[in-house]
């Protein structure tokens, strides 16, 4: 059903492109304003300095990027992507050691945010109502009664719009047009973990060592309390992209981040196992070392306004951003932007109550990684924000968070029903706590932690961090 002549997003993002994809069916023309130029093939830009660092593309994203665009998952394979499994692809490095392989339940595709961005942008021009204006820059928005009415850009032109998506991301300067056209300051709740990371690009070897059966190498910070490097505390993942290349990446909450190539090889060398640095010996360097600090959990609440502006609504992280550790991202405005097809789909107009409306659904959506974000940031004494808790809660959620992660994974090596909806919290299928009163999960953890107080584990595991992950598949033993 049409709703109107014309919708305006604004940003040519990941958010931006998807929430294109949403309009498409159901206005005569789309207009996509992008300040950048934007590249015909996968290369960085100026407005996604993420696009240096890994990014994860989480199955929620992957099915709902799928749904605005058919045949997208294929084309990013084609292109380039790795479809892989974790579970028997990646080295992974926890607390007490190397886990062992075997089958899982979850896939990934591997690709750099540049190949998916690519992609994405091809999907879009194949639809023949969808414009993307590149170069210019968005300077304001015209309101009238209550609601948004059009957009001004670059050189003093003004477009009429019957809907506008805010698509420009963590500085969206949205919210105080707003504010000078009337509405009140909205609230924005905020927790900022101090994390730093940073990065480095290599192609891979012609020919691997025949050691390395792993495609991508992670390996998480210590729980240790003892004397250690700070290396130690890192997250480290070696990541597989197109084109034979790979991102090695570290990142922490709180500690100094190395910015030259001399001090990321020397931090390398540091961390709980050899095979990092020893993998990007055997590799060619590619880039220099890109380091990211904007990284806070950050939630403009517009849903909470009496009155929120009518034929204005808002994707990505120009609402709703987070730490990108936890590579929520993309895959969180993708989702938003189906929401709002889907709305659109069920609308008879967009002028009276559907930004309301949108909003209120889209609360509940992007309440699930909120709520996954601050439930491990909230426990470093670095972090600050709206969101911090008390000291004492803050020392229970750090000294429960760690272990309480280890047992789950080490539930999931051995209980299909764990491995199952672990990956569902993990890809934003399922919250944190609809997982945990799982009555067919909590009877699986009771079972591990019997078995683990008797020793008798199916799946071994706490391989020596210091020797090659083992290749052995113990798929069998944990069936």
């Amino acid at each position: 059903m049409r709703l109107g002549t014309t919708a305006v997003v604004l940003g040519g993002s990941a958010a931006g492109l998807c929430a294109a994809g949403a309009l498409s069916a159901h206005f005569d023309h789309v207009l996509v304003l992008e300040r950048d130029v934007l590249p015909a093939d996968a290369e960085h830009r100026r407005g996604v300095p993420q696009s240096k660092h890994p990014h994860f593309l989480l199955n929620s994203g992957r099915r709902a990027i799928g749904a605005l665009f058919p045949g997208f998952e294929e084309a990013l394979i084609a292109a380039g992507g790795l479809h892989l499994m974790p579970s028997m692809d990646a080295a992974y490095l926890d607390e007490e050691g190397w886990s062992a392989r075997k089958r899982g339940t979850m896939t990934m595709i591997y690709g750099s945010r540049l190949l998916i961005e690519r992609v994405l942008r091809d999907k879009v021009r194949e639809l023949a109502n969808v414009t993307i204006r590149e170069g210019v820059s968005v300077t304001g928005l015209s309101t009238r009664d209550g609601e948004v009415t059009g957009v001004s850009f670059t050189d003093d032109e003004h477009v009429q719009a019957d809907l506008v998506v805010d698509a420009m991301g963590r500085g969206s300067p949205v919210s105080s047009w707003l504010v000078a056209a009337g509405w009140p300051e909205p609230e924005v709740r905020t927790l900022d973990a101090k994390v730093t990371y940073t990065s480095r690009w290599y192609e891979l070897p012609e020919q691997p060592p025949e050691s390395w059966w792993w495609r991508h190498l992670v390996i998480m910070p210590t729980q240790h309390r003892g004397e250690h490097p700070a290396e130690h505390e890192f997250l480290v993942n070696f990541f597989p992209i197109e084109g034979n290349r790979a991102i090695a990446c570290m990142g922490s909450w709180g500690h100094e981040m190395p910015r030259t190539t001399e001090t990321f090889t020397g931090s390398a060398r540091r961390v709980r196992t050899p095979l990092f640095a020893a993998a990007m010996d055997r590799c060619s360097p590619l880039s220099e070392v890109h380091l990211t600090r904007s990284t806070g959990n950050k939630w403009r609440r517009y849903d909470l306004w009496a009155t929120p502006p009518r034929r204005l609504v808002f994707v990505g992280d120009s609402i709703c951003a987070f730490n990108p550790f936890y590579a929520q991202g993309i895959s969180s405005a993708a989702s938003s932007a189906l929401l709002l097809r889907e709305h659109l789909s069920r609308a008879e107009e967009v002028g009276t109550t559907f930004s309301s409306k949108f909003l209120v659904a889209q609360r509940k959506s992007l309440n699930v990684p909120w709520r996954l974000a601050l439930a491990r940031d909230r426990g470093y004494a670095c972090a600050e924000g709206t969101e911090k808790i008390s000291e004492w809660k803050r020392r229970i959620v750090a000294a429960v968070s760690g272990p309480a992660f280890s047992f789950i994974v080490g539930a999931a090596r051995e209980y299909e029903v764990v491995d199952e909806h672990f990956a569902k919290v993990f890809n934003l299928d399922e919250s944190l706590g609809d997982m945990m009163t799982n009555p067919r999960v909590l009877a699986a953890f009771l079972r591990y932690r019997v078995r683990t107080a008797l020793g008798r584990h199916r799946v071994p595991f706490g391989f020596d961090p210091q020797a090659e992950p083992p290749v052995t598949d113990y798929s069998a033993a944990a069936r």
